[in-house]
């Protein structure tokens, strides 16, 4: 176990280098001064000069981009030139917000496409295997973006049932414990805190997930009808097994690792996917704030936030390494 995860701590410094360059240059190639952004259109020319000078962005771009490697590998991310506080606190500021996005995300698109996924693979080419698999194309093919924005027309604009916009409402927020608003209320059992936390979290989980129901179902499909054919699987009907038993005992069981492997790549295209959903809902997560640092050219804390982003990615790609063996023992991570 130690050799493993040293050999993918090793593995994941050429990822985070590459990433970091890639992102560094094509921020600095994009069109605009930060400064001119940043700054009002009253600035004086020295003023200018001066603050340029402050950030080091009067260098050249290779001194500028050594130099915040150096920042990089002494564990800091910089300054962010928008906010003028460190980019590190910045992040961890909005990351609970999207935490708590795509794990509801990801919730909604188990319940909905295991369930679904297992029922269509028990029963190739009948009409709940055709339904399954028309309802998974729909949910692969819709933009996430559009539904939520249909969303919004119908249960907020017609209907009225939920807010809009936001993560909670003014007020009626305790103070944070861990960031994770709905947790949060859980923590203070505050009833009200809770109603406002998933009134304001169904519609962005919903447009967020729904486009991986499609995905995860057509896994779990191929999983089971792959896994239903095996010989073992006629032993337990032999031994008078009912199928409900077959099915989740023993083919679903052994079906787990490619729906295990797509929900760990899926959680963490999540938590990077989330950026449209967040513009969309005015969510106050880090996707939302890319955005904002991308529109200033605010260069250390794009590069912070990607950077945060491929981090999340392989570490929930470890952490899925680390099941397989749980889920199957014939795996070794050796």
């Amino acid at each position: 176990m130690l050799s493993y995860t040293l050999r993918r701590i090793v593995a994941v410094v050429p990822v985070v280098l590459l990433v970091v360059s890639i992102v560094f240059l094509l921020i600095h190639m994009a069109p605009g001064d930060p400064l001119s952004l940043l700054l009002s259109e009253d600035a004086s020319e020295a003023t200018i000069q001066a603050v340029r000078l402050k950030w080091g962005l009067d260098q050249p771009l290779w001194v500028q981009y050594l130099n915040y490697l150096g920042i990089i590998i002494r564990g800091d991310l910089g300054i962010s030139l928008k906010y003028g506080d460190p980019v590190l606190a910045v992040i961890l500021s909005r990351l609970p917000a999207t935490i708590e996005l795509a794990i509801a995300a990801m919730l909604i698109a188990i319940v909905i496409a295991v369930p679904l996924g297992l029922w269509a693979g028990s029963r190739p080419n009948s009409w709940i295997d055709n339904l399954g698999s028309s309802f998974g194309f729909i949910g692969i093919s819709m933009p996430g973006f559009w539904l939520g924005i249909m969303l919004i027309l119908l249960l907020s604009g017609v209907l009225n049932l939920l807010p809009s916009s936001g993560r909670d409402n003014f007020g009626v927020a305790e103070e944070p414990i861990t960031g994770l608003y709905l947790l949060d209320s859980l923590l203070y059992l505050d009833s009200a805190q809770a109603r406002d936390a998933i009134t304001h979290l169904i519609m962005p989980a919903a447009a967020l997930g729904i486009n991986m129901v499609g995905m995860l179902m057509r896994v779990t499909r191929s999983s089971i009808i792959e896994v239903m054919h095996d010989d073992y699987i006629t032993t337990a009907r032999a031994k008078g097994a009912t199928e409900r038993q077959v099915l989740w005992r023993h083919g679903f069981k052994n079906a787990f690792i490619p729906v295990l492997t797509v929900v760990g790549l899926e959680l963490g295209t999540l938590l990077s996917g989330s950026i449209i959903i967040e513009t969309v809902f005015a969510w106050p997560g880090t996707g939302s704030l890319l955005i904002s640092a991308i529109n200033s050219r605010d260069y250390p804390l794009v590069v912070g936030a990607i950077l945060t982003y491929t981090l999340a990615f392989v570490f929930i790609n470890f952490i899925i390494d680390l099941i397989y063996p749980l889920v199957d023992p014939r795996i070794r991570l050796s």
